[in-house]
């Protein structure tokens, strides 16, 4: 079976959208997948199970982009295309079935299902692979828990105070994780490094990863973590896909839409309020009643 995936820019969208190619996966065991998507979010599919080639999607003037992304694609034939943009491209290449996005209310896990007409949405995954398994373990301590901060969003307002990851971290060492060691995490740009930088300053005994890792090795990272407290981001995304106890804190942006899914990930904040007044003690207070239900210790 042959399935074309058009898929999303950003990396949270990319995550939140696995679940619907596991559900394939898992229905059709040998579909060969042709993965389009922005180039931040490449990192999400390059271990999916099948997959035959990503075409990223670099934007150019006048959506010139899409010209180029129906030439390739029109030439073949298709089984079946997913198109969680809602282009006209799912519509404009051969298919025996087409699944488009349209725009609708709700949670963007339950969107995303609507795709495949899933009810319940099917969970994000995250694929790893050996190499990636090997990559963390070389990066990461043992013998301690692994409290993995993410410092940074794709916008200012979503970024937490570094004082209050700081204060957090150090209430969790003292507490609930007793020991433990604080891993921070972020992309290789310099708007995320100069975000994790102040985080950093404040704890300089934490493991700092921004800008070391592939997706695929952020998440067998994230996969070890005792716990990952992060802004509203693709990483947050990451960490709950990939099974780690997540807290993504929120603000100026809707959790009803973008909670982290996964078997044990929690939103914190209240929807419209302002970062800073988002205290550690809330935050820490979640963490309590999370970690036993994940069984961390």
């Amino acid at each position: 079976m042959r399935i074309l995936f058009i898929g999303p820019n950003r990396v949270g969208d990319a995550v939140l959208s696995t679940g619907l190619l596991d559900h394939l996966l898992r229905q059709h065991p040998d579909a060969r997948f042709w993965v389009t998507c922005g180039r931040p979010a490449e990192g999400v599919f390059a271990r999916l199970p099948g997959r035959q080639a990503t075409r990223v999607i670099d934007k150019r003037p006048w959506d010139l982009h899409w010209l180029g992304l129906w030439a390739w694609a029109v030439r073949r034939r298709w089984d079946l295309v997913v198109d969680i943009r809602g282009s006209a491209l799912g519509f404009m290449v051969r298919a025996r079935r087409r699944a488009v996005m349209r725009p609708r209310p709700g949670p963007k896990i339950a969107q995303l299902a609507a795709v495949l007409r899933l009810d319940p949405p099917p969970a994000p995954v995250a694929w790893i692979g050996a190499a990636d398994r090997a990559r963390a373990a070389a990066l990461l301590p043992t013998g301690r828990p692994l409290v993995m901060l993410g410092p940074t969003a794709n916008w200012l307002p979503k970024v937490w105070p570094a004082a209050h990851f700081a204060a957090l971290f150090r209430a969790l060492a003292a507490g609930p994780l007793a020991g433990a060691v604080a891993v921070v995490l972020g992309g290789a740009g310099a708007a995320e490094q100069a975000m994790a930088a102040p985080v950093l300053a404040l704890l300089p005994e934490a493991v700092d990863l921004c800008g070391k890792l592939t997706l695929p090795e952020a998440a067998a990272c994230l996969e070890r973590a005792a716990l990952f407290v992060g802004n509203d981001s693709g990483l947050m995304h990451l960490a709950a896909a990939a099974g780690a106890p997540t807290l993504g804190l929120f603000g100026p942006t809707d959790a009803s839409v973008y909670a982290p899914v996964g078997p044990h990930a929690r939103a914190v904040g209240e929807a419209g309020g302002r970062m800073e007044a988002l205290a550690p003690e809330l935050v820490l207070a979640a963490a309590r009643d999370l970690l036993p239900l994940a069984g961390a210790h």
